[in-house]
């Protein structure tokens, strides 16, 4: 296991603020600002040194899992308002069917991840013998 846990929730802090005047308004607003809450807390993802697993869903559950010697690119991206706080998304590239570009989002410690994920990637590949080449 490199890595498991769920997404901050700093990145549905612009959300939680068009709450505030529904829930004044309609009172609406709490209700909606619980389901995004929950659906980023019941959102839990797995890095394995071989994938990378995702259970998401309140009511009901999916499973998705990403091989990682499928990553054809990895990507660190940390906005302003989430530099702010140490949270960042990372991106990957794939060549998986299902998932062509999976977001970690919400990611603490985003870029010692990326670096563990890469040097995974790397051994994954080597263990499977996979190369990938490009036609251009």
């Amino acid at each position: 296991m490199i890595w498991t846990g769920s997404p901050s929730q700093w990145i549905n802090c612009a959300f939680y603020m068009l709450c505030i005047p529904l829930t004044l308004v309609f009172g609406l607003g709490i209700l909606l600002a619980l389901w995004k809450y929950y659906d980023t807390k019941l959102n839990k993802l797995e890095v394995t040194n071989e994938r990378i697993i995702e259970h998401k869903g309140i009511l009901s559950k999916t499973t998705d899992e990403l091989e990682l010697y499928r990553v054809k690119d990895l990507k660190h991206h940390q906005p302003f308002f989430l530099r702010l706080f140490g949270v960042s998304i990372i991106i990957l590239d794939t060549t998986d069917q299902s998932n062509p570009v999976l977001k970690l989002k919400g990611i603490k410690n985003g870029k010692e991840l990326k670096e563990s994920l890469r040097k995974a990637i790397d051994q994954r590949r080597d263990l499977k013998m996979v190369r990938e080449v490009d036609f251009r």
